[in-house]
């Protein structure tokens, strides 16, 4: 976390992370029409940009409510505002717009998971917890985008279907990597990365696919992730005084 965020409120910290990485609704709908500005008919930004918030911002509704399955063009039409010859110039089918949603979460991933931030270069223990707080805030930012990833998959074709748990072991490997670091390291004790890190997601998860229990409870996002951090160490962080190359030498 950088010193920026934090002298920050913790409402003004989750926008501020948002802001920053460009994962608000506006700059990733701006990124998937960049993406895809050969395949989109309007070829005005400042007209496209905010009818795909609209369009996006609809499906994502009506999937975590009702579910992609049972969403149909014309449902999506009515919720977004668009008429369905608008609609099209947008988006062909449900698979494209499928396609969109999940490559939108795979290029958030990428972009704000996957880079290890200053500060965090050595050891796995910082590592491990950056991880752990860009989930939390990203996923915040990110929380309908998210959860319909998670939520809708057994609904997907098989390719976007291996393409949801693709991300989510990638998301796994960076955890295992900061664990395995950690180990090397000498600041966590001798354990599974690969079990642990399966152990840490779910609890990770927990914070977009049951928000309304958080809301419900008025936990903010850097509580949570700051939990997570602390029911973690505790399990994992090595005895004092012990020594790494004792265990590989």
């Amino acid at each position: 976390m950088d010193e920026r965020s934090q002298i920050l409120p913790d409402t003004e910290r989750a926008a501020d992370f948002a802001s920053r990485h460009e994962v608000t609704m506006e700059a990733v709908c701006r990124r998937l029409y960049e993406a895809r500005a050969d395949r989109i008919r309007i070829k005005k930004p400042r007209v496209a940009v905010p009818n795909l918030e609209r369009v996006l911002g609809a499906a994502l509704e009506l999937g975590n409510r009702k579910g992609f399955h049972s969403m149909s063009m014309r449902d999506l039409a009515e919720a977004s505002g668009l008429s369905m010859g608008a609609l099209y110039t947008y988006i062909a089918d449900k698979d494209a717009l499928l396609r969109m949603i999940l490559d939108a979460v795979d290029d958030a991933v990428g972009r704000v998971l996957a880079p290890v931030a200053p500060g965090e270069e050595t050891g796995g223990r910082e590592r491990l917890r950056g991880l752990i707080r860009r989930h939390v805030l990203l996923t915040e930012a990110m929380q309908p985008w998210f959860a319909f990833a998670f939520m809708e998959v057994k609904a997907f074709n098989k390719e976007a279907r291996d393409q949801a748990i693709a991300a989510e072991l990638r998301t796994e490997a960076l955890l295992t990597g900061a664990l395995e670091a950690g180990v090397a390291a000498g600041e966590f004790r001798p354990l599974d990365a690969t079990m642990t890190a399966a152990l840490v997601k779910p609890m990770l998860q927990d914070w977009y696919v049951k928000r309304w229990k958080h809301r419900r409870r008025g936990t903010p996002p850097h509580a949570h992730a700051e939990a997570v951090i602390d029911f973690v160490e505790r399990a994992i962080l090595a005895a004092p005084g012990w020594n790494v190359t004792e265990r590989t030498g």
